[in-house]
């Protein structure tokens, strides 16, 4: 296969001089001005960068009218995590199905969390599905935006955005290391340094890299990780600041499941399993190199107002041999294990998206008050491209039993790679936002978002269509949100959203599924306390997806079949999250929802109906180099296809010692309790990790 890596380069340096050759304009326009100037842009752009929230305008947590939770680096380090989906457990509403050892998806109020961003840009995920786990090391935060997105997206559902924001340089240069080992032969080494690179701080460069090596409770489930990032930023002309970077991961994963365990007796009884149990085999695998790269340039104008280019590109590409055990008989197997027939699967998937996005924020005055808007434009495609190898019919659909070992099914004689699918897709969208200070209490947030939407190729859904056309998808989606300032530590808030989103499901007749519709609607109360170190919300949220796509069943054929459903999603949501005193910090969470069908009755039963977060750590006073910390999670029973899980609840705990300023070392232990459960049942059922632990050295420099 021919490399892409020259158009790509080609491609990113084009983009970087443009944007130098458009600041190198501006200045010579302004140089007598430039000559005044004494203060360095791009160190105050550092010191101030503020997230945009769920708006795209800048604004506090506090202002923003809808939920949104940060699990912040420092969490992550504290509890261990390294993996985002790990990381995403962390948070109030947010739970994270990983039905698969490799591929998981994540649900919010729900709905299947479809669009994963970093720095506020992306676009959907296939299937809702994400493949693997991003490396932790590489963000300052994960921000959790529960609600409608479509202001964010221009395509969305009532569930959420996950956003994950990149480590940039700082103005200070330094860095750290931090190794770490622990249960199933885990081995870690990560380091993040960062380089002032002018003496006036005008040029700064960041980077990151971590690489992990481990085995799993699962049997002969293997992994090894590496990241790179490298990122520079720095002062272009008077005005303009530059920031460019590229993150270059390589995850390999050994003995992967494909699918998951069935669980049910035909009597509706559960199997009891060890937690090791596997539907791998030992000749499977699943690897996946990823290059991701961005230009920046932000443009400071007049009167505090900035123009905004970025240019995004990923690049992905997945090789795997796979074993799949189904049932011949239903959604259940034998009392002595058998019912169960392999699958096997050899193929690649290769995909590109790039993403170009401008746009100009800032203050305006009108009737005597300040006002803020942002608008723009962006563009996005995607081209996705799949393959597969033949499997001779003698090596096909060979009887197992569970539990099974890594060699009970032979590696087939895999015969040529053919390609099977490809598919493009263009999202064009034009988007503004404005918050109105109607009062010195009231504001109003007034937003709108226009798309059309193209997409051409095979479905993604490998529905039997083999190639089809989709047709244009124009749409216009408002955004409405009040907040009002009770106090100066109190807001109230209520918000208004379209929702809208195209399918790639078929119907039994293999007819594509019309776009789902829908209205999103929250109402809360923001309050903060103990000097603005601790924020609470209490929110209640109302969402109605019509023409849901829902799993209907497998045709004569042997395809998924789909079915257009209207379902009702409403709930409250309460959490507390900062600093109850100098040296303790405290995450409590609680989501309750009701998740209704078109008749009325429960749907989706395995996302959970009540969840809970509780989260606390401390300095001891008697001791302050030491720190102890816990993290506990409950989620109320949940029933899936193949499996079934009553209710349950872990604890995650850690203590960690100042060795010195430089230096310190934490203990880890997940599980605490040793709970035995299974996740993952929307599609499947794996068994969850039994008491495990890691010990690590962090070493700042």
């Amino acid at each position: 296969m021919q490399s892409k890596q020259p158009m790509f380069t080609r491609a990113l340096l084009a983009t970087a001089l443009l944007a130098a050759n458009s600041a190198i304009a501006a200045e010579a326009e302004s140089e007598a001005a430039a000559t005044a100037i004494e203060e360095v842009a791009v160190v105050g752009i550092r010191e101030k960068r503020v997230s945009r929230g769920a708006t795209g305008l800048a604004l506090a947590i506090k202002d923003t009218p809808q939920s949104i939770s940060i699990v912040d680096q420092q969490t992550m380090q504290n509890f261990g995590i390294t993996g985002a989906n790990d990381a995403l457990e962390l948070s109030t509403g947010v739970n994270v199905d990983q039905y698969e050892t490799n591929r998981a998806t994540f649900n919010s109020r729900g709905f299947e969390i479809q669009l994963t961003q970093v720095d506020g840009l992306g676009m959907t995920n296939d299937f809702g599905t994400v493949v693997g786990q991003l490396d932790t090391f590489l963000f300052e935060k994960i921000e959790l935006i529960r609600g409608a997105n479509g202001l964010l997206t221009g395509v969305g559902n009532a569930s959420g955005t996950i956003n994950y924001v990149r480590k940039r340089p700082t103005n200070e240069s330094g860095g750290m290391l931090d190794l770490r080992g622990g249960s199933y032969g885990y081995k870690r080494v990560a380091g993040d340094y960062n380089q002032v690179l002018t003496e006036d701080g005008s040029w700064a460069s960041r980077v990151v890299v971590a690489y992990e090596d481990k085995d799993s409770h699962i049997r002969d489930l293997h992994d090894e990780k590496t990241s790179v990032y490298g990122v520079i930023d720095g002062q272009i002309g008077t005005n303009g600041v530059l920031t460019a970077g590229v993150t270059v991961r390589n995850d390999k994963q050994d003995s992967p499941m494909w699918g998951s365990l069935t669980l049910y007796y035909p009597d509706g009884s559960m199997a009891d399993f060890s937690r090791s149990s596997s539907t791998s085999a030992d000749w499977t695998y699943y690897d996946t190199e990823a290059t991701t790269a961005f230009v920046e340039y932000t443009h400071q104008l007049a009167r505090d107002w900035e123009a905004k280019f970025t240019y995004n590109r990923h690049e992905n590409d997945t090789k795997s041999a796979l074993l799949y055990a189904y049932n011949t008989a239903g959604n259940f197997i034998y009392e002595d294990g058998s019912g169960l027939i392999g699958w096997p699967y050899m193929g690649y998937t290769e995909s590109t998206n790039d993403l170009l996005d401008a746009n100009l924020s800032g203050a305006f005055n009108a009737f005597g008050r300040e006002h803020s808007l942002i608008a723009g434009v962006s563009h996005s495609m995607k081209e996705t491209a799949s393959g597969n190898a033949s499997v001779p019919g003698e090596d096909m659909f060979l009887p197992l039993s569970l539990p099974y070992g890594g060699d009970a099914y032979p590696e087939p004689n895999w015969g040529g790679m053919a390609p099977a699918s490809a598919g493009e897709q263009e999202l064009t969208r034009i988007y503004a936002a404005t918050r109105l200070s109607i009062t010195d209490e009231l504001k109003a947030i007034v937003g709108v978002n226009a798309i059309k939407l193209a997409r051409e190729g095979s479905s993604i859904y490998g529905s039997g269509v083999s190639q089809t056309i989709y047709p244009d998808t124009e749409e216009t989606s408002p955004y409405l949100g009040l907040t009002y300032d009770f106090s100066d530590n109190i807001l109230g808030y209520v918000s208004y959203s379209d929702i809208f989103q195209n399918q790639d499901q078929t119907d039994i007749n293999q007819v594509y599924l019309d776009p789902m519709k829908g209205v999103n609607m929250e109402a809360g109360v923001k309050a903060e306390w103990f000097d603005n170190r601790l924020l609470t919300t209490a929110a209640v949220f109302s969402a109605e997806q019509q023409g849901l796509a829902t799993f209907g069943g497998v045709s004569d054929s042997g395809t998924y079949w789909y079915a257009p459903m209207d379902v009702k999603s409403e709930g409250f949501e309460l959490e507390a999250v900062g600093q109850i005193s100098e040296n303790a910090n405290l995450t409590l969470g609680l989501t309750r929802l009701d998740l209704t069908g078109p008749d009325g009755n429960d749907i989706y039963e395995w996302v959970p109906r009540t969840t809970a977060l509780v989260r606390y750590d401390t300095q001891l006073e008697a001791l302050p180099q030491l720190r102890l910390g816990i993290n506990g999670r409950w989620q109320s029973d949940i029933v899936g296809s193949y499996a079934k899980q009553d209710a349950f609840f872990r604890a995650d705990v850690f203590a960690s010692y100042e060795l010195s300023e430089a230096a310190s070392v934490r203990l880890n232990v997940n599980n605490l309790f040793d709970e035995k459960y299974v996740e993952g049942l929307a599609y499947g059922a794996i068994y969850g990790a039994p008491r495990h632990g890691q010990v690590s050295v962090e070493y700042r420099f």
